[in-house]
């Protein structure tokens, strides 16, 4: 085994060098309990549920974000690390030829490798993904949980064995979070020791679309009345939803802000006045946000939108902005009396919504001072400080 910061040598242009676990976090020196974060999605792909809460753990504990494996050209495994903000991340890297038992096998001799050169004694196992489970279930952490974000099995392109590893992780967790309270109220009879924790938000930071920012050059020319929409592009966007609402109001310019993924691009509607600006970093949002006129959530009504708890509601509300969506379980239980969040399920309806979301956009002061009190008391930080309270509690 070796380590590595990026690929292996003739791979990239970077020069590569060896070294060993411990140097890089001899930063942090003082956190003695390590944290490993077993996550199916990317640290560099959206900024949202896990990062907002392993950043805000690694304050505390010497975090590791232990992605799926990615490919490599090389002929063994080997494991990628990469410092991001205040942890580590860690990719293994597999052949082409490492498939089925073989790649679990690698997985868990480089997780072994790595938890053996940093002498971590005192472990906490986080699960964002059960299929993490086959190569770490040999671990023996004083705290195994899982973090529920969504129903991953009624995503598309979830492993057939998805459901039976999350049977055997509920049997080994010691206490579970759910992303929302729908989910919180499908997994709440799986396990004795069931919280739900819906999506937070950072305040200070989406706050400052209410202020006058630079405007974007992908979207300064773009007309108004602005209806924008970020996150990540999929299965769950209603896509015959958002082109009769572009086809039948040409004057408004619909913003798409992010990746997509899992479905084909060239399904999305064409539309002169949709338009797709591609993934943006986290940092930027509220630059594109400040000068939209009303923020969307044109999601599908599906499996895989049935529990979701879509982080974006209090992001757009701390930006200042109404919000249009269709009737997604948490958002109607969550946001539907606040009187700053429409819902709408036909696309009729979603125009109609958006027309009167116009209207009272107008009244800034008021829009503001209700989304305020629709956000009260929700913080990441204050998430992130009863979860811990909640993990001390489950020891």
């Amino acid at each position: 085994m070796r380590w590595t910061e990026a690929e292996p040598p003739g791979i990239g242009k970077r020069q590569q060098h060896t070294l060993s676990p411990s140097d890089l976090i001899a930063d942090n020196p003082s956190h003695t309990t390590v944290l490993i974060c077993f996550s199916h999605l990317r640290w560099r792909f959206v900024y949202q549920r896990p990062q907002h809460l392993m950043s805000r753990m690694a304050t505390t504990h010497q975090v590791i974000f232990f992605e799926e494996a990615l490919p490599t050209d090389a002929a063994e495994p080997w494991l990628e690390q990469r410092q991001e903000d205040n942890l580590q991340v860690l990719i293994p890297r597999l052949p082409a030829s490492c498939q089925g038992e073989a790649a679990i096998d690698a997985q868990r001799r480089l997780l072994d490798a790595y938890l053996d050169d940093i002498a971590a004694s005192d472990l906490i196992a986080w699960y964002y993904t059960p299929m993490s489970l086959p190569y770490s279930t040999h671990l023996k952490p004083r705290l195994t949980v899982y973090d529920c974000m969504d129903e991953l099995s009624a995503f598309r392109g979830a492993p057939p064995s998805l459901v039976e590893q999350e049977r055997r992780l509920m049997e080994r967790a010691d206490i579970v979070f759910t992303g929302g309270f729908s989910l919180f109220e499908a997994k709440r009879h799986l396990h004795a020791n069931v919280h739900p924790f819906p999506s937070s938000v950072d305040i200070a930071h989406f706050g400052a679309a209410r202020h006058v920012q630079p405007e974007p050059e992908d979207q300064a020319s773009l007309a108004h009345p602005r209806l924008g929409f970020f996150g990540v592009i999929d299965e769950r966007l209603d896509i015959a939803l958002l082109e009769e609402a572009a086809i039948k109001r040409p004057e408004w310019q619909f913003i798409l802000i992010g990746p997509v993924v899992k479905i084909d691009p060239q399904t999305l509607p064409r539309q002169a006045n949709i338009h797709y600006l591609g993934s943006k970093s986290y940092a930027e949002l509220p630059r594109y946000l400040a000068s939209w006129d009303v923020a969307l959530m044109p999601f599908a009504l599906n499996e895989s939108t049935r529990f979701i708890s879509p982080t974006k509601t209090p992001e757009y509300l701390a930006g200042g902005r109404l919000v249009v969506s269709t009737p997604i379980t948490d958002v109607v239980r969550t946001y539907g009396d606040s009187g700053v969040v429409k819902i709408a399920r036909t696309p009729d309806e979603f125009m109609a919504a958006i027309e009167q979301a116009l209207d009272e956009g107008r009244q800034q002061a008021r829009v503001w001072q209700l989304a305020d009190a629709a956000l009260s008391d929700m913080s990441w930080d204050t998430t992130w400080k009863l979860m811990e309270e909640k993990m001390r509690c489950a020891v």
